[in-house]
């Protein structure tokens, strides 16, 4: 019923989500900040807003983004401006702050709406599903349809099983971390910047 280049589909995928990018670094912040359930947490947010990606891409909704100049742009300035907000959220912790995110205040619901929301709001992801998806599927498949929602929801799949354990092992350097206020001032900073430059590069990119 599915007739799939599993194989190449497969590796294609984990190159791409190992690929450092937005939602590695949210899951790695979230994991150091709040410990390794935060990461995990975040990570099953990431790979939700993907299967949300997979049925707007199944509906055909990348194909309304590419031909809807609008659209495009309402939701880019939209996923733009949370990544923009995240990121300033980081920049503006001080010392008890990064003490308190570290102690694991934040619960599990928010960190995972975090990572949707993040994910689900990136409309190029949208468009690179409507792309990428259908390369894989048989020309001549029975249920081409089918076959591009099981593809999304596979490559939603891996993504948490590589972010996860990615996560687990950014949590496991927390207590290290609190343990040294200046490094972990760094680094929120570096992600906090880093967050705010993804957010500002996705607002002016332009479509192709």
């Amino acid at each position: 019923m599915i007739d799939v280049s599993w194989l190449v589909f497969i590796i294609a995928s984990l190159v791409l989500i190992a690929t450092p990018g937005q939602d590695m670094i949210l899951v790695m912040s979230r994991s150091i900040a709040h410990g390794p359930a935060a990461g995990v947490a975040t990570a099953a947010g990431v790979s939700v807003g993907l299967i949300g990606h997979t049925m707007l891409a199944t509906l055909g909704l990348g194909a309304i983004l590419r031909a809807s100049e609008w659209l495009f742009v309402a939701l880019k300035l939209v996923g733009a401006a949370y990544l923009v907000y995240l990121g300033i959220q980081l920049l503006r912790s001080k010392d008890h702050h990064l003490a308190l995110a570290a102690s694991g205040q934040r619960s599990a619901k928010g960190l995972f709406v975090d990572g949707a929301v993040s994910n689900i709001s990136n409309p190029k992801i949208a468009i690179f599903f409507f792309a990428f998806l259908p390369q894989f599927v048989a020309p001549a498949a029975a249920h081409p349809t089918l076959s591009i929602f099981v593809l999304g929801l596979v490559f939603a799949a891996l993504t948490f099983l590589l972010k996860a354990p990615i996560g687990l092992f950014a949590g496991a350097l927390s207590g290290w971390l609190r343990a040294r206020p200046a490094r972990l001032r760094w680094l929120f900073r570096s992600s906090g910047a880093i967050l705010v430059g993804l957010g500002v590069r996705l607002a002016l990119e332009r479509r192709e």
